[in-house]
């Protein structure tokens, strides 16, 4: 029974210590690298929104032509 309550109490114990692991070893960005993260979000925002557009420019006549064919 003690086994059992010890390995319940373990397993957040590791979870606790890794996540203090992790933020210690987490670091502010500089401002290089900060930029370089904004301009790739900055184009994957892009992209997708030019693939979304693209896609529903196509998908509404070809919508309208099946639909109106009814």
């Amino acid at each position: 029974m003690a086994d059992q309550i010890e390995s319940f109490v373990e397993v957040p114990k590791e979870f606790v210590k890794d996540g203090v692991q992790f933020i210690n070893k987490c670091q502010k960005p500089d401002k290089s690298e900060f930029l370089k993260i904004s301009q790739a979000i900055a184009i994957g925002f892009l992209t997708m929104g030019t693939v979304g557009y693209v896609v529903k420019l196509i998908h509404i006549p070809i919508n309208n032509i099946l639909v109106g064919a009814a």
